[in-house]
Parts: C-alpha cells; sequence; structure tokens
C-alpha cells in the first residue's frame, strides 16, 4: 500500500506539473534515454528497420527537448473504445466523458445492449491499435477478463485488466500496455473513469529493465 500511494503520489505530481525545474530536466534527460530503449525495442519486434533507427532517436530527441515532463493526452491522443453488450453503456458513458477531455474517439461497437459476443470487439479494438489509427485501447465487457484474454491473442497487444487506479497506469509505465479492459459488472462508472484517464496519461518508462521484461514478452508470442 505505501509503495502504490507513492506511485499514485508522483503520478499525480507528473500531471500538474508542479515538480521543480531541476527535477523536470533530470527527467527529460531520462526520457530521452529511454527513448532509445523504446527504438531498440521497436526493432526487436519488427516495427522499425534498423535503417531508421537513427531517425527515430533523433526525433525522440527533439520531442523530449519541445515538450514538458508530465503526460499530455487529450487531443493529442486518439482512443479507440468498444465492449460487449454488458459493457455497452459504460462505453458509451466514457465516450462522453472521453470527447468532453478533447480525445480522439473511435468507436468500435457494441451499439445496443443486444447479446453480442466479447471476442469481436477485443478484436477489433487491438487491430486498430496494431494498425496505428489509434494510440491506445479500452474494451469493456462483464467482467474484464474475457476482453483481455481475447485481446491478448493478438500478437503485438499488451492488454491489461484493471479494477485499481495503480494497475491502471503501473501497466502503461512498467509493462508498455497498450489495451485496458474493464469490467462493467464490477467496476462503477466514477471509478472506471479514474482508471480510464490513469492509463491515458500514463507513459512507458523506458528503462532497460522493462524494456528487458516487455522483450521477453514479445518472444513468448512465438
Amino acid at each position: 500500500m505505501v509503495d502504490a500511494g507513492r506511485q499514485q503520489s508522483r503520478h499525480h505530481l507528473l500531471q500538474h506539473s508542479v515538480l521543480g525545474p531541476n527535477h523536470r530536466d533530470r527527467t527529460r534527460q531520462r526520457r530521452a534515454a529511454g527513448n532509445e530503449n523504446v527504438v531498440h525495442l521497436k526493432i526487436l519486434r519488427g516495427e522499425v528497420s534498423q535503417d531508421h533507427q537513427a531517425e527515430e532517436e533523433a526525433t525522440h530527441r527533439a520531442e523530449v527537448t519541445q515538450v514538458p515532463s508530465a503526460p499530455s493526452g487529450g487531443s493529442e491522443m486518439r482512443v479507440a473504445i468498444g465492449s460487449d453488450h454488458a459493457g455497452y453503456e459504460m462505453k458509451e458513458d466514457l465516450i462522453e466523458r472521453l470527447r468532453q477531455a478533447n480525445y480522439a474517439v473511435t468507436d468500435l461497437g457494441t451499439h445496443s445492449t443486444e447479446p453480442v459476443d466479447y471476442p469481436d470487439f477485443a478484436a477489433a479494438v487491438g487491430k486498430a491499435v496494431l494498425d496505428d489509427r489509434v494510440d491506445r485501447g479500452i474494451v469493456v465487457c462483464g467482467s474484464g477478463a474475457g476482453a483481455a484474454i481475447a485481446a491478448n491473442k493478438l500478437r503485438g497487444i499488451r492488454a491489461a485488466q484493471a479494477a485499481d487506479v495503480y494497475t491502471a497506469h503501473q501497466a502503461v509505465e512498467h509493462d508498455d500496455a497498450n489495451v485496458m479492459t474493464l469490467g462493467a459488472r464490477i467496476t462503477g462508472v466514477e471509478l472506471a473513469w479514474e482508471l480510464v484517464d490513469a492509463f491515458l496519461k500514463a507513459e512507458f518508462t523506458g528503462e532497460e529493465r522493462h524494456v528487458r521484461r516487455v522483450e521477453k514478452i514479445s518472444k513468448l508470442e512465438g
């Protein structure tokens, strides 16, 4: 609980940009190093070629010098969201909140409470992420478990089921999660929004130990 509290406090400080200028400078330097690790990870995944490594690294360094240390989000992030019938009402509520927060939202269904199969919508969201049509994905079903299992069958998707704020942002920061799943039957709408907010504002740290572990996850995909 102490570690979770510290992590949430640090996350809150980063979001509101209250850290001193010297700390922000050190953060930018760590992010620059971390972004080089991210480029290396992309090469291992086959997402970019080695010929483009220098260009990618230069781009990341430029971004670090031009943006604040706090995660941005909002209009700069594209989000796909999908659900089955059990998650339909929560999905609609989250879409409204996301748009009010200036996220670019892609609604991939379902569009009613008529019974449907959650793997179809988990796949639709996952493919949108893999095709780079969106930056992050959210899937809502009854418990969040089935959607996570289905989404994780797609090579390159790292879906995390979240029912608490720590998991929602830690899954991105340490595990480079690109999809989050929610359970509409076990999570209230206010908590669901807190989870979404934490998930979308979090950033992968790019630290060597986390890059190494995500590489091992990728190798498990065969």
